[in-house]
């Protein structure tokens, strides 16, 4: 606007292009001329300024009401994904204090089932939490340069047991020395769920293959195996907070639904981007990048 201003005001002075100094007004209209203009361009100003302000508010109502329906949303799921657990953990114990003459055997079993469901409650949780630093308080993540080769390398032993019992191999091809810098804790979720993803759904004898590349000033991350897989349509998703591909499956898996939503965040968090794709030989692949 200012610009506009600018321009009218020197066009009126020089009244056309040919005049090459500014002279004096002669007439009493061209002072007319020059006021009209100059109230024109302050109106124009003022009603474009309160468009933008209503565009401005518009846009804040339209986002607080998405966030606050991405709320709901997230306190139903979470909400949903609770009842399980904390229903099987009531229905056990009740069984065992309603019955007390029942067998050892019944309630040893019960009382594993029960144990099994509070580990997964436990496991929801902490995958809430973790989200939720992510989203509410990022500056309570500390920082510190992490050695992935040697984080990684303690995954494989810590899952090597689930690995051996579904006659899977996993194949670390990443070089030694990979450091880069960010929250360990963090860096440690994103290889142990995709790790835990393929355990959990790439199938019986699948294989899963790590490896990365440095690029200036990433390091490029390949995780993919060639399981199961994910049908092309779901792609999109599994990245989003309780999406689940196969919604019975996956509970009998044990998974809460946010592995690979910690993933991407986490990801993001450290200044990298994720894909998803399915490769040529089936099962699935993620590409992601973290910042050297």
């Amino acid at each position: 606007m200012a610009v506009f201003l600018v321009y009218a005001t020197i066009f009126i002075l020089f009244e056309d292009y040919d005049r090459k100094f500014i002279m004096p007004f002669n007439e009493v209209s061209d002072w007319h001329l020059l006021l009209f203009s100059i109230i024109v361009m302050v109106g124009l100003a003022f009603l474009l300024h309160r468009y933008a302000r209503r565009m401005d508010e518009r846009i804040s109502r339209e986002q607080a009401a998405k966030e606050n329906q991405m709320r709901r949303e997230l306190t139903q799921n979470i909400a949903h994904e609770l009842k399980t657990p904390v229903a099987s953990i009531l229905g056990y114990t009740e069984t065992i204090i309603d019955n007390p003459a029942i067998s050892d055997d019944i309630r040893q079993q019960f009382i594993k089932r029960t144990h099994a469901q509070a580990q997964r409650l436990t496991a929801l949780l902490q995958d809430i939490s973790t989200l939720n630093k992510m989203d509410y308080a990022p500056q309570l993540m500390t920082s510190q340069r992490v050695d992935v080769s040697l984080l990684f390398a303690d995954i494989v032993q810590e899952t090597n047991i689930a690995i051996q019992q579904k006659e899977m191999t996993l194949c670390n091809y990443l070089p030694e020395g990979i450091i880069v810098k960010g929250n360990a804790s963090l860096i440690y979720s994103i290889f142990r769920n995709l790790v835990d993803n393929s355990i959990n759904y790439a199938g019986v004898g699948a294989t899963i293959e790590v490896s990365a590349v440095r690029e200036k000033d990433f390091w490029k991350f390949s995780f993919r195996d060639n399981g199961v897989g994910i049908p092309a349509q779901h792609l999109a998703r599994i990245f989003e907070r309780f999406y689940r591909v196969d919604t019975g499956r996956s509970r009998d898996m044990g998974g809460t639904g946010l592995g690979l939503s910690i993933v991407k965040n986490a990801v993001l968090f450290h200044g990298g981007s994720i894909s998803a794709h399915i490769p040529t030989n089936g099962g699935v692949a993620f590409e992601f990048a973290l910042k050297a």
